[in-house]
């Protein structure tokens, strides 16, 4: 696939996941998959500020950033709202917290390499309280779909994180440490797709989206695997910054099919 095509394709998969269909969270289902694009966006907005830090697609960056950022707040109040009972209320709340932190850092000043250990791990609070919100709300729904959309709503957030992880190696911002995790991430991944994929629940059009997702995973690890191999020139770091948002945009597709589900 040419850069153009890979280009073209996640401009509009960056629109796209900014305009989620629903003004509000619909059911326990559309919570999950909402409560798991927090995770996602928290990985999103760390690739997209580490890839302005070192220019790479700059205005596709910024146009991310924006754009999760804004998600970020909607989703935000829309859980919090839709909040079953008071553990999941108090999840939320501290996620709003350790979210005013993190954005405090995405937009205070430009980005620098100096900030990003600190971004970092600013980046790590917000996803560890986004995954125990989703995890809450898997819990409220008590269905075995329930898990599939937390699945699948994940591996949107390891694309994402994969590829912030390569951004923060070629830096380097613990490089050793950005290795490990894409590996690790690597690994959670494929063995994911092969759990969505042999699901019961996966319907026709799931697994036509699901080989869909296998064809863009392999472009994003071929990108990925530079790293290995020590290229760190601009065009691999956007390689991988822009087949991250291929893949992701086709997982969110699968998100919202599993939560469409119904049993």
């Amino acid at each position: 696939m040419q850069r153009r095509t890979l280009m073209s394709v996640a401009a509009a998969g960056a629109v796209g996941l900014a305009l989620p269909a629903r003004a509000q969270v619909a059911d326990l289902s559309d919570a999950i998959n909402k409560a798991g694009r927090q995770r996602m966006l928290s990985q999103r907005m760390g690739k997209a500020w580490l890839a302005l830090l070192q220019n790479v697609e700059k205005t596709s960056a910024q146009m991310v950033l924006d754009k999760s950022m804004a998600l970020f707040d909607r989703q935000l109040v829309e859980l919090k709202g839709f909040a079953p009972t008071p553990d999941v209320q108090a999840t939320y709340t501290k996620l709003d917290a350790a979210w005013s932190d993190y954005k405090t850092a995405l937009v205070g000043k430009a980005p620098a390499r100096d900030g990003a250990a600190a971004l970092l791990q600013l980046d790590a609070k917000v996803l560890a309280l986004a995954h125990q919100g989703t995890v809450q709300y898997e819990a409220a729904l008590a269905k075995p779909v329930g898990k599939l959309v937390n699945v699948a709503g994940r591996q949107r957030m390891l694309t994402q994180r994969m590829a912030k992880f390569y951004l923060a190696a070629t830096l380097p911002v613990d490089a050793a440490v950005a290795s490990a995790e894409i590996g690790k991430a690597r690994s959670e991944f494929t063995a994911a797709m092969e759990l969505l994929r042999n699901a019961p629940e996966a319907t026709l059009r799931i697994k036509d989206e699901l080989l869909l997702a296998d064809a863009q995973w392999v472009f994003f690890d071929m990108a990925l695997r530079q790293l290995q191999e020590g290229t760190q020139r601009p065009k691999p770091m956007a390689d991988v910054f822009v087949s991250s948002e291929n893949l992701l945009t086709v997982m969110d597709r699968v998100t919202g099919l599993y939560s469409a589900v119904k049993t």
